[in-house]
């Protein structure tokens, strides 16, 4: 038997809980928003991965020249 409890967290308590973690901590858990609430952002990782596995990618020399 699971026991839930529920509880109300305002965007405050989020931003600053968010601003207090280390940098990659913080990628990490931008991203994994991302994805859980876009279709469309996971949609464009797909894609890209499957373009950078069929060698569609460019260096940054490529594009930028230097």
């Amino acid at each position: 038997m699971s026991t839930a409890l529920k509880m109300e967290v305002g965007t405050e308590e989020i931003i600053e809980a968010v601003k207090r973690m280390k940098k990659q901590e913080r990628e990490d858990f931008i991203e994994d928003l991302l994805a859980s609430t876009s279709p469309e952002y996971l949609l464009s990782i797909k894609e890209a991965r499957a373009e950078y596995k069929a060698g569609k990618v460019k260096s940054h020399k490529d594009v930028f020249g230097e």
